[in-house]
């Protein structure tokens, strides 16, 4: 079964130094871009990690071992910032979809997005996570998807390209093989969640409960950000930041990534907003 796209949609996966969002970089990346007319354009860059400085990043030989590039492999490639421009022209307003991409690739590619001081827009966008699906519904691993809904054996495993191929392909077997197949939530509701809608898909597969990319915000019942770890775990974060401002700014100096520093600003600064309106008001009243 064919996506049924009203706009392109980009399969991507990377490669990179390790797994910490806030603090790990890019070393591959596959960009597989789909258009509603089926036509298909693929884009593989080999990175060079670099530090704000334009400094090489070491790639850790526990992490080649996995994925097979070493630092000489990257040695004379671009940086991300340097590639930046061109790859933002190439997603353009496109969908991403890509496998446990929602926890990793998306909040990395948008890490290094604003590392390279470029706010990279997910409003405009829907996320497809195809391992969310595969685990929803059969709980296994990419390798074991590709096996499972294709029939056929992943070869080159840990390529970008071939990683991202083969999870077009799962999507592809799996609008085929859950077409009209229900599927009971944690709260006992049921569905028929895989359909051929990307606006669907992405909601199925989104992780709603995160305020963040990475899950260090998340939402209570009420809808209000709570902090997902640490001391004040559970604790709304604006009145933590009324009880104890330095929290705030512990958490920008510390290695919390971008994407989250970005969320907790924009609390911090909601709160300083309604102290201004309540002043104002009193003032106004007075």
């Amino acid at each position: 079964m064919e996506l049924n796209l009203t706009k392109p949609i980009v399969f991507f996966d990377l490669e990179t130094t390790g797994v910490q969002v806030g603090s790990d970089h890019i070393v591959e990346i596959c960009l597989y871009k789909v258009m509603p007319d089926t036509t298909k354009d693929e884009r593989v860059y080999r990175v060079r990690p670099a530090d704000a400085q334009g400094n090489t990043v070491h790639i850790p030989e526990a992490t080649t071992a996995i994925h097979g590039i070493s630092d000489a492999d990257v040695a004379d490639k671009p940086t991300f910032a340097e590639l930046a421009p061109e790859l933002l022209q190439f997603i353009g307003d496109a969908d991403l979809a890509g496998y446990n991409s929602n926890k990793f690739d998306v909040p990395l590619l948008v890490e290094e997005f604003l590392r390279a001081g470029i706010d990279f827009d997910l409003s405009v966008r829907r996320l497809v996570d195809v391992q969310n699906i595969f685990h929803k519904m059969e709980q296994r691993t990419l390798k074991a998807a590709y096996s499972f809904y294709c029939g056929k054996d992943l070869e080159n495993a840990h390529t970008a390209a071939a990683d991202t191929e083969a999870t077009y392909e799962v999507l592809k077997a799996q609008l085929d093989r859950y077409e009209g197949v229900a599927y009971k939530d944690f709260n006992g509701k049921t569905s028929c969640p895989v359909v051929n809608d990307i606006d669907a898909l992405s909601a199925f597969t989104a992780n709603s409960q995160w305020a963040d990319l990475v899950g260090h915000i998340g939402y209570d019942p009420r809808h209000r950000e709570v902090f997902n770890f640490g001391k004040h775990k559970g604790k709304p974060v604006e009145e933590i930041f009324e009880q104890e401002p330095s929290y705030y700014d512990w958490m920008m100096k510390a290695d919390f990534p971008l994407s989250t520093k970005k969320v907790i600003t924009a609390i911090w600064d909601r709160r300083k907003q309604k102290k201004i309106d309540e002043l104002k008001a009193h003032f106004g009243q007075g």
